[in-house]
């Protein structure tokens, strides 16, 4: 569900600004409206310097664990500033050694094959007049016209491998050499020269370690500062964007806080001296920020949902109907219990260490809850890392998944399609009136009138009094038509509600049909993953010789059933992740009236100094 909001209106006196927002930040519960906010140059430097601290407790993390790189007993910095800066001196200086050692290895590849020579005195028979061209070519041609070439140029053989030769050509200044040959510039070092250059760039990159060391030593300095840097661009954008009046003197702001803790903000601003505020209930045509407030199933999937985007205020929150369909799309995806279980595994193992709240919490309970859903139905369909558990357990009635769930994948189709459209009706319901909702009820309307007439009895179920010939299917039909085609706006005339109404029913009939097709993938992707399955077992079981004993039977089979189900559960697993959120965000949003928010609530607030 969507929290409700309380919209406030701050009107104080410009001087007042420093302290007031720091007494909001301090009470954590206030939103102040930024939008429209143009970063200046000096605001675009705050924000590189907040990624930068954020990449630097990252670093930082991986370099602690490091443990022959980081020195625990460095001494830290004098502040978190301080250690940012050398931390980012030292991050440029690494990255300018590492291009050159990057540079140094190409010619170093390139020098390898010309051996170790005498540079200087290369130089000096230039000076005399003997110059060497280096060329190199394929191992075939030289061979082929090594002779020929002999012949008009004094050549010498330096190195070769299986595919090319390297050879020098003796030749006088500004002599023309043609050869079937590509010419390289002359080396200005050798590869001894190459290597020692590689090692003296390494070595300046260990010693950079020292300065990273002291850094780490410096890591709650760091992340203070990296707060206090989060507290200033709140201040920046807030004050970017206040309303100026009476030539500077008074500011303007408009704040959101949730409705339930509003009483602590009034408490606030009641105490606070020269502020006037107004205290009001959101409009349609207000800017509201969004917060989501679900149980604690639900809030596990509100991460699907954030890759998409947040409700809009006033409509309705999504995420614990789409939630169990999820579930559900991702184990018929996946549709393997062996798989399921390694992805329980996973889940069980991310769960054990991330435990604290936060995105990897939530990440943990979704791949969990998503390995149970792909254990159950792989069961319910009898699959085991490809194997088919009907020919191991024959009086167990598994479900037949590749005969008969194409139609069972369009019926959920169908199914979550018109849940959908009821949701939409009753948003709509509640928010505008029911009169607003004629044209869609009626649609719905017909839908469901013709999948119990006419589908359910194709299916052997038949409601009595209700088939596609009784007197009560046409009434139904009827009461939908004339809510779709003449009442689909009251407001409007009868004429142009039925030109519209009929615009919208060819709408609706093509869309409906395209939106149902497209939950044939569930089938398509759940049979392919076994049928992969299927085929690395097969493989597997074709490498092993005709009367192979037990232990060569393993030796050759595990290798290539590791090797073919990992590619088949990392293929399959993004397929099971990734078209379940397809559907969710285009075929049940679309239904569902889905709205989206420009904004979440983010209140301005004391930063998290720690990098736990």
């Amino acid at each position: 569900m969507i929290a409700r909001m309380s919209k406030y209106d701050f009107v104080l006196y410009a001087a007042q600004r420093e302290d007031f927002i720091g007494k909001l930040r301090n009470l954590g519960l206030v939103d102040i409206t930024t939008t429209g906010w143009e970063p200046s140059e000096e605001d675009r430097q705050l924000l590189l310097d907040i990624e930068g601290c954020t990449k630097a407790a990252e670093f930082l993390k991986a370099f602690r664990a490091d443990g022959e790189r980081c020195d625990a007993g460095a001494a830290a910095f004098a502040s978190g500033e301080e250690a940012y800066e050398h931390y980012a001196a030292a991050q440029r200086d690494a990255a300018a050694i590492r291009a050159e050692i990057a540079r140094l290895e190409k010619a170093a590849d390139e020098l390898r094959p010309w051996g170790s020579f005498d540079v200087t005195r290369t130089e000096r028979l230039a000076g005399e007049g003997i110059v060497l061209r280096y060329f190199f070519t394929q191992r075939n041609t030289y061979d082929k016209q090594a002779a020929e070439w002999s012949e008009r140029y004094s050549i010498s053989e330096i190195s070769r491998n299986d595919s090319t030769v390297w050879f020098v050509v003796v030749a006088a200044p500004g002599e023309e050499i043609t050869l079937d040959a590509q010419e390289m510039k002359t080396p200005h070092m050798d590869i001894r020269e190459a290597e020692r250059r590689i090692a003296e760039e390494n070595a300046k990159l260990a010693a950079l370690d020292a300065e990273f060391s002291r850094v780490a030593a410096s890591e709650k300095l760091l992340a203070e500062y990296g707060a206090t840097l989060k507290e200033r661009l709140q201040e920046v954008r807030v004050a970017a964007t206040a309303q100026q009046e009476a030539d500077g003197t008074l500011l303007i702001m408009e704040g959101w806080a949730e409705t339930e803790t509003s009483e602590k903000v009034d408490a606030l601003l009641a105490d606070y001296p020269n502020v006037v505020w107004l205290k009001s209930d959101p409009t349609p045509e207000d800017d509201t920020p969004v917060k989501l407030k679900n149980n604690r199933f639900a809030r596990i999937f509100e991460m699907i949902g954030d890759l998409y985007a947040r409700p809009k205020y006033g409509t309705l929150d999504l995420t614990p109907y789409f939630a169990p369909f999820y579930m559900l799309f991702f184990g018929i995806c996946l549709n393997d219990a062996g798989y399921g279980l390694i992805l329980l595994l996973a889940g069980l193992f991310m769960l054990h260490k991330f435990r604290e709240p936060g995105m990897m919490r939530r990440a943990s309970w979704f791949a969990t809850l998503c390995a149970i859903s792909t254990v159950v139905f792989g069961l319910f369909c009898g699959s085991f890392f490809g194997l088919s558990l009907a020919d191991y357990f024959p009086s167990i009635p598994f479900f037949n998944f590749q005969g008969k769930f194409f139609i069972v994948s369009l019926v959920i189709g169908v199914v979550q399609i018109l849940f959908g459209m009821a949701l939409n009706i009753w948003t709509t319901t509640r928010c505008f009136g029911i009169t607003q909702a004629f044209g869609q009820l009626g649609w719905f309307i017909i839908l469901v009138s013709c999948v119990l007439a006419v589908a359910l009895p194709m299916a052997g179920i038949t409601i009595p009094g209700f088939t596609s010939g009784s007197v009560a299917f046409y009434v139904a039909l009827g009461i939908g038509g004339v809510l779709l085609l003449l009442l689909n706006n009251p407001k409007r005339n009868p004429l142009i509600n039925l030109g519209a109404g009929l615009w919208d029913l060819y709408n609706n009939i093509t869309g409906l049909l395209s939106d149902v097709l497209s939950y044939i993938r569930l089938f398509a992707i759940g049979l392919s993953g076994g049928v992969l399955a299927l085929v690395f077992n097969t493989l597997a079981q074709g490498f092993v010789p005709e009367g192979a004993g037990i232990v060569t039977r393993l030796l050759v089979m595990i290798p290539i059933l590791l090797v073919g189900h990992g590619i088949n559960l990392f293929m399959s697993t993004i397929s099971s992740f990734v078209h379940p959120m397809r559907l969710t965000f285009v075929e049940f949003f679309k239904n569902a009236g889905f709205e989206m928010a420009t904004r979440s609530f983010d209140p301005i607030r004391k930063m998290d100094k720690t990098n736990e």
